[in-house]
């Protein structure tokens, strides 16, 4: 890994309850590099700002996931640089559906993770933004 992972660990130990399987961690360290802000990423495409045509919130956080990478790799890095995640989601049920498909894009990575039950998200129909930040080393 590029950036030092500081007390790494997965969701199903530390969370049983939730029945997730996510690489986490408590703090992450990067030394130097290229900082990547990106907006929160919602369940639309970049090109078009068309949201896709689905209500389901694995559907949405696949696709906000999927923009979170394209992001990143054309800002010449790639998914193992994502240090922090701040996820949106607007239905506490949703929660599984959500940081499980999140959990199958950071799968080995360990950013470190927020995350809050809002009332609304820009678009009535978004169940689920993500607020990502990378970086990328030199």
């Amino acid at each position: 890994m590029t950036h030092t992972r500081i007390r790494p660990f997965n969701t199903k130990e530390t969370y049983p309850e939730q029945a997730l399987d996510n690489d986490l961690c408590q703090a992450v360290v990067t030394r130097g590099g290229r900082t990547i802000w990106l907006r929160g990423q919602c369940p639309q495409n970049l090109d078009d700002a068309v949201n896709i045509d689905s209500h389901d919130p694995a559907e949405q956080t696949h696709k906000v996931m999927q923009n979170i990478c394209q992001l990143i790799e054309e800002a010449g890095g790639n998914i193992t640089h994502l240090v922090k995640v701040v996820v949106y989601i607007t239905d506490v049920r949703h929660r599984e559906a959500v940081y499980r498909t999140m959990g199958e894009y950071i799968k080995g990575v360990h950013p470190v993770s927020t995350g809050l039950v809002v009332q609304a998200l820009a678009r009535p129909e978004w169940l689920v933004e993500i607020d990502a930040t990378a970086v990328i080393p030199d």
